[in-house]
């Protein structure tokens, strides 16, 4: 195992950047996820850590070594991609084996790495069969297992399970997670599914347009995004962001909306900012709650969705579609007002112009 260190990268496809001087620090046994709308240039960071991409600009290191000029196969690094990429003329158990036979590795220690890897993965009854034979979950866990086989400092993962369905998504992750919580292997992770992102990893990084706009623990990241970007991108459904002015009294700061309303700054933007600053007032959808009439956010009901768990509720207020999700069953019907209040200790401020977080330091 190794720690991977990016530093200053940059990527130009003729006179086009799209990596624009990435630093990032992920720790010996860290499942590291890059998370980001499609064309944010995760894939290209990736693919250059493979070493299937040429760096233009910056070095990137593997455990000490510079690898910017080393050839992938000597970089001690396992790569499993989106399209499974298996032999079909061959078994599960030649997949599996293909790179230790490269390799020229003893049969011995061929059959037990295999056979290790095909336990871990539940194959032990498929290693006979051909890829065509198999569900697309069992075919995932064939790439994986012949990443596992080769012990690598490094496992990279390019949007793995984007090819299945929903419920198969769910089971993948959990055991993606689980086999990393047992070999311990640092493992960078790229997909556009910020829930993947959430859910599976130790640390986030989130790009858009070639650049980080925020690296950390996901948690961090979804209570305190640094700007309306990671506020909008993190986080399902997507949080709530409603324009406003902000007004700073003798004792306390509030953000005025266009109907009137008045509502406190949340207490970290307490004193941030200036007097009459066009501001951008968030708040996730768990986070608000029924209030009484007169109070909080006066909006018109337009759709109702029960789930089954929850209950999500779009409404609006001042020309800005709501989304409010409730744990309780209400029976609620297009057109109904409801007052929506929202939890002052999980709101948030951004400045309109700039777009980043007004946060007290």
């Amino acid at each position: 195992m190794a720690s991977v260190q990016i530093r200053n990268v940059q990527k130009y496809f003729g006179s086009t950047q799209v990596i624009r001087g990435v630093n990032i620090d992920i720790k010996d046994g860290e499942f590291a996820v890059l998370v980001g709308p499609s064309g944010c240039g995760k894939s290209t960071l990736l693919r250059m850590l493979a070493g299937l991409e040429e760096i233009t600009h910056g070095e990137i290191l593997i455990g000490d070594k510079v690898v910017n000029n080393v050839a992938p196969k000597e970089r001690d690094i396992a790569m499993v991609f989106q399209n499974y990429a298996l032999y079909p003329h061959m078994t599960v158990y030649d997949n599996m084996a293909f790179s230790l036979i490269l390799a020229r590795s003893d049969k011995a220690v061929i059959k037990q790495r295999v056979d290790k890897a095909s336990e871990v993965l539940g194959l032990g009854e498929l290693l006979d069969r051909y890829p065509r034979q198999l569900s697309g979950g069992q075919r995932q866990r064939v790439a994986m297992g012949r990443a596992i086989v080769r012990d690598p400092q490094v496992f990279l993962f390019d949007e793995p399970l984007s090819n299945l369905d929903a419920k198969l998504r769910v089971q993948m992750r959990a055991e993606i997670k689980a086999l990393h919580q047992r070999l311990r292997t640092t493992s960078v992770y790229v997909t556009h599914d910020q829930i993947e992102a959430m859910t599976m990893a130790d640390q986030i990084v989130v790009m858009h347009d070639g650049i980080v706009e925020q690296f950390g623990k996901p948690l961090e990241i979804y209570d305190h995004p640094r700007n309306l970007f990671v506020a909008g991108f993190i986080g399902s459904p997507a949080m709530n962001f409603i324009p406003g002015i902000l007004r700073h009294g003798a004792t306390d700061s509030q953000v005025e909306f266009p109907d009137g309303t008045v509502l406190p700054a949340p207490a970290s933007a307490q004193g941030m900012g200036s007097d009459g600053d066009k501001v951008i007032y968030g708040v996730r959808p768990e986070h608000l709650t029924i209030g009484s009439p007169g109070a909080g956010l006066k909006s018109v009901v337009t759709v109702i969705e029960p789930t089954g768990a929850n209950t999500e509720v779009y409404s609006r207020f001042c020309d800005v579609n709501i989304i409010s999700i409730f744990r309780e069953r209400h029976d609620f019907a297009a057109g109904d007002v409801l007052h929506l209040a929202p939890d002052a200790n999980h709101t948030h401020l951004f400045d309109a112009q700039s777009g980043n977080a007004l946060t007290r330091v």
